[in-house]
């Protein structure tokens, strides 16, 4: 629906509000009105042992919603699940260097919030003056860029990032085992 660009703001979503409502209460007397027919349907629900079967996710038909409205709600709660499932596996691999899941929501026809986009801080720094501890967090770091069954482009990049952080400190800890293997290394406390 577009809003004129005459009409004041207000009116036009007074009158968007009232269109909503007019369809909602068509669709409250359509459902009523097929009520009986929904009671043929009811051995489709129930289980072998006759107990209701759990509510279908997706396939479940909303009420009130179109099927193009459905279909917007199965793939929303799919990129859900993924967004989630995603955000939760650098997490958990990334363990102390990693923050807590932050989401972008969208909300669906069926007034629901819906994760669309998703990070989690990580903390790719090396650690001062100790390379052998910087190329265990690096390894730590990779494996958490790198744990969704999908990593992103960004994703990739703290791995990358990961690597040539590792890589530095690894020759750094070389030097300084090479200084203790001649002799040269200050050993100063």
């Amino acid at each position: 629906m577009e809003i004129s660009e005459t009409v004041p703001p207000s009116e036009g979503w007074a009158a968007l509000a009232q269109q909503f409502a007019a369809h909602h209460r068509a669709m409250a007397a359509r459902q009523a009105r097929d009520k009986p027919a929904a009671a043929d349907t009811a051995s489709e629900t129930e289980g072998r042992s006759g107990a209701p079967a759990r509510a279908r996710d997706s396939a479940t038909p909303r009420l009130g919603l179109s099927e193009a409205e459905q279909r917007m709600v199965a793939d929303l709660r799919a990129r859900d699940r993924e967004v989630r499932a995603h955000e939760q596996a650098h997490a958990r691999v990334g363990g102390q260097f990693a923050g807590q899941p932050s989401y972008t929501f969208q909300a669906g026809p069926d007034g629901q919030r819906y994760a669309v986009g998703g990070e989690v801080p990580i903390d790719a720094s090396a650690v001062p003056g100790d390379p052998e501890a910087t190329v265990a967090k690096m390894e730590v770091v990779k494996a958490a860029a790198l744990a969704p069954a999908e990593p992103s482009s960004a994703d990739r990049k703290v791995a990358a990032m990961a690597d040539a952080t590792r890589a530095r400190a690894l020759g750094d800890l070389m030097a300084l085992r090479q200084q203790d293997r001649d002799g040269t290394l200050d050993k100063r406390v």
